[in-house]
């Protein structure tokens, strides 16, 4: 299953340059199950120089040829979709279940571009002037820095680098040092697809900040793509500005999930179901604060308890399992902060909330009600499976809790009265609403978020243009103004 554990640089395996290596556990049971290449700063650098000699060749091929690699890899992407799915559930711990579904919808968004490749299209423009002929074209930005989380460590990298490679672009892999094993698994499958050597990379080591530093501060880098923490993209941000590169930033979120008292409850808890304990709760997109109105809130309240409480915990690998170990001791000591803080001010665990018997990093699947706006839990992602269920009565005022945040990544809201739909579709200020689903992921559609959730979208139409550059052609044609009338 581990075929690979150097760094990808212009398709060789290579170790750090002082022959360092950092071990990868596996977060179910602690055990070390691989030692990576721990490259520096400096080694990193090598993979721009790679990247940047292959930019110019990969971006001259025709967008059928393009298409065709991007089409092999997901052929093999899928042709190995349970052995990348047990490497995702063996370093980063989620049910085996999620993991065959990432692979399928990180799959998907290779698939996607590939057909994009093919439609990026310019324009002509009418002249202002009889003599000349207006042009607008579309080109690749050039080299592309991608840092990917470890909560998704297939899709956050297909999501981001199939769009780059369908524009003509080289990137630079820098993955989480928690899940780097999937990474170099792609990059094994890519170069099977036939990229050219520089064209995908994939740098590993210890020193996130640092490598991510020397990368962003190279000028051959034109473009930097990044998930994770809204602290940690601020400061990319700010060493972008430096270069004045193209920037997308996939960042934190405290989305709201809004049940109506109209709402099919049952269709509600299902939802919150599927939107809070995927991935243990490990997710940016998943709810972080629950709004129930007063009229069905005791209902919501008994219904979906009793549904988490039947939740199965363990090892992802075993059969049954549907909640995962957090990803580390820091994820873990967020959650119970999180909680203690909440009970200290009067809130009620209606079920869990103790760690559980399974390991050191698991967390019994918790519900937590009379959470108010005040607790750390609603100013902050918890990402974990803690459910905080708020009580409200009117419209104007679930949609004023549900903004009074500096995030606004995704939102969900069940009601079947459709004007009320609408309203709420609008009134959220968010990137993203789920209305009466939980589920919102899908390669045809921009994903990302407003205020300090980020910049950009991935997926969708609007995904390819990211890594695209705007040409403008004024072109003069020589002629009489008076004989071309």
């Amino acid at each position: 299953m581990i075929e690979h554990t150097n760094a990808c640089i212009n398709g060789v395996w290579v170790a750090a340059s002082s022959g360092a290596t950092f071990a990868v556990e596996n977060p179910a049971t602690g055990q070390t199950i691989a030692q990576v290449a721990d490259l520096s700063a400096t080694d990193a650098l090598s993979a721009v120089d790679a990247a940047y000699t292959a930019q110019s060749g990969w971006a001259k091929r025709t967008a059928k040829e393009r298409a065709a690699v991007l089409r092999r890899w997901h052929q093999l992407i899928l042709s190995e979709q349970e052995a990348l799915a047990q490497l995702i559930t063996l370093e980063m711990g989620k049910p085996l279940a999620e993991s065959r579904g990432e692979v399928n919808y990180g799959a998907s968004f290779v698939e996607w571009f590939a057909e994009e490749a093919k439609r990026i299209y310019g324009q002509t423009i009418a002249a202002h002037q009889p003599t000349q002929r207006l042009l607008v074209t579309k080109q690749p930005v050039g080299v592309v820095v991608a840092i990917t989380p470890w909560n998704f460590p297939l899709a956050m990298i297909t999501r981001k680098v199939s769009p780059a490679l369908a524009a003509g672009c080289s990137v630079v892999i820098k993955p989480s040092e928690e899940t780097p094993l999937t990474a170099l698994k792609l990059a094994h499958l890519a170069i099977e697809a036939g990229f050219p050597a520089g064209v995908l990379n994939v740098v590993t080591g210890l020193d996130a900040p640092a490598i991510g530093e020397a990368l962003i501060a190279d000028s051959r880098v034109r473009k930097v793509t990044f998930t994770g923490s809204t602290a940690v993209g601020k400061r990319l941000y700010a060493q972008s500005a430096a270069t004045v590169k193209k920037l997308s930033l996939e960042l934190g979120g405290n989305a709201p999930f809004i049940v109506m008292d109209d709402a099919d409850i049952d269709a509600a808890v299902e939802g919150a179901m599927l939107c809070k304990f995927r991935n243990a709760g490990q997710t940016c997109v998943c709810a972080n604060r629950i709004f129930v109105q007063a009229g069905i809130y005791a209902d919501f309240v008994s219904r979906f308890s009793a549904r988490v409480a039947a939740l199965q915990v363990g090892d992802g690998a075993h059969a049954g399992v549907e909640i995962g170990p957090l990803i580390n001791r820091d994820g873990l000591a967020k959650v119970e902060a999180h909680l203690a803080d909440a009970v200290a001010q009067g809130a009620r665990v209606e079920v869990g909330g103790t760690r559980h018997s399974a390991g050191a990093l698991f967390f019994t699947p918790t519900v937590v009600s009379g959470v108010t706006p005040q607790m750390r839990m609603a100013q902050e992602e918890t990402f974990g499976p803690v459910a905080p269920i708020y009580c409200f009565n009117t419209e104007s005022e679930v949609l004023a809790l549900a903004n009074a945040t500096p995030y606004g990544l995704a939102a969900y809201c069940y009601t079947r009265n459709l004007g009320r739909a609408f309203r709420m579709y609008e009134g959220l200020e968010y990137g993203i609403v789920g209305m009466n689903t939980g589920i919102i992921s899908t390669e045809v559609a921009p994903f990302g978020g407003v205020k300090e959730s980020g910049l950009g979208r991935e997926g969708g139409p609007h995904g390819i243009d990211e890594f695209l550059e705007v040409k403008y052609g004024c072109f003069d044609l020589g002629l009489d103004p008076e004989e071309c009338r």
